[in-house]
């Protein structure tokens, strides 16, 4: 007998051994934790887990420093908080875990996060798309990408076909035709209808609370917002004990099935994301993105985002930037806006400083090496910072 099939039949006695002990069966999905940086301390992971041990049908792998009251759990010990991504990364790419929840982690431009929350007046469960990271450095386009990443985010969770509403903000106008004519193109989705009288697709804050779409596309400072307010209104704010966290990283190039929680999200939201993140893994979050990315490519979405983009790119004679060669990217620098991630890039590779962008917990940062940060500093802080 081969050593990798007594390997195989070792872990298949072992699964038999745990399932006959515990009494209950585990599928073979795992999500992981990481367990460091909580406003509330480490004990709130302790009591997330506990909260969700009982019912759910998935291990979890922690991912941290190491604590006291871990010996239940597969733990990944690390030494220090900052190298809880980096473990967590390598654990995603071998497929020892198919998600994880985490704190603060950077998403590149392109990927943003899809909420989950449990409205007030009817106790649904609505979608918010999106409420971390940045889908474009424009925001109509943006928004326009949130709608697709809140479907994919929909459907991977069991909703066939979501019903779509944009929030009554800033460019909802545009993103509303943008949408009508990717779904003319034959895209096909449902859009949503606002409970108030005319009927809209534009969602009023009464729609908010009564969850009247699936999906509430809006821009993801709004959206983070209103995460915040859906997830502590209970509690005055500093421990946010409702919904299922900011959810997952999706993107047309990128998606992650990592699952955004906050510095202030109680118990009952990690063990929630928990389950959020195991539901996309069962799922396929990726393959369901790929999939949605794809219908909307065939109707024509690269096409109607470049018209929006062109329409608010001012004129300009200048000769194109030439990005310098890629460097290691482990320093960054926040305080930049947004609106103004693409043209600080530029400013950073016309003077030879490679640079890339992307979206950390509190906004965008520009990423540079570290034996640039001084210089990147200097030459930003006039217009940028």
């Amino acid at each position: 007998m081969s050593n990798s099939v007594k390997q195989v039949m070792s872990e298949c006695l072992i699964e038999m051994a745990e399932v006959l002990e515990s009494k209950r069966y585990y599928d073979n999905v795992k999500i992981g934790l990481t367990i460091d940086g909580s406003e509330h301390g480490s004990d709130v992971m302790k009591e997330a887990l506990q909260l969700i041990k009982n019912k759910a049908n998935f291990k979890v792998v922690l991912i941290g420093t190491k604590v006291d009251w871990a010996e239940d759990f597969e733990h990944v010990v690390t030494e220090c908080e900052a190298d809880n991504h980096k473990k967590m990364e390598e654990l995603l790419a071998d497929g020892t875990i198919q998600g994880c929840v985490t704190l603060h982690y950077s998403f590149p431009i392109g990927v943003s996060t899809v909420g989950r929350v449990v409205v007030p007046s009817t106790g649904k469960e609505m979608y918010i798309a999106t409420t971390t990271g940045t889908t474009s450095s424009n925001r109509i386009e943006a928004m326009v990408k949130n709608t697709i990443n809140g479907i994919v985010a929909a459907k991977s969770c069991g909703n066939d076909d979501p019903t779509v509403g944009i929030l009554n903000i800033d460019g909802a106008n545009t993103v509303e035709r943008a949408l009508k004519e990717l779904k003319e193109n034959g895209y096909e989705f449902s859009f949503s209808k606002s409970q108030r009288a005319d009927g809209t697709i534009t969602m009023r804050g009464n729609d908010l609370l009564m969850g009247t779409p699936d999906v509430m596309v809006c821009d993801s400072l709004t959206g983070n917002l209103l995460m915040k307010l859906f997830s502590a209104y209970q509690t005055g704010g500093n421990y946010e004990a409702v919904g299922y966290g900011y959810g997952p990283g999706i993107g047309a190039e990128n998606t992650q099935n990592v699952c955004i929680i906050s510095r202030a999200s109680g118990a009952p939201v990690i063990a929630n994301a928990l389950q959020f993140a195991y539901e996309l893994a069962k799922g396929d979050v990726k393959e369901v993105s790929h999939k949605e990315y794809a219908k909307a490519e065939k109707a024509k979405l690269s096409d109607i985002c470049d018209n929006l983009a062109q329409k608010n790119k001012p004129k300009s004679t200048e000769k194109e930037v030439v990005k310098p060669e890629k460097e290691i990217v482990t320093k960054d620098i926040s305080g930049i806006d947004v609106l103004d991630l693409d043209d600080a890039l530029e400013v950073l590779w016309e003077n030879k400083v490679y640079a890339e962008s992307g979206m950390g917990c509190t906004g965008p940062v520009i990423l540079v090496n570290e034996k640039n940060i001084d210089k990147a500093k200097e030459l930003l802080a006039k217009d940028y910072l």
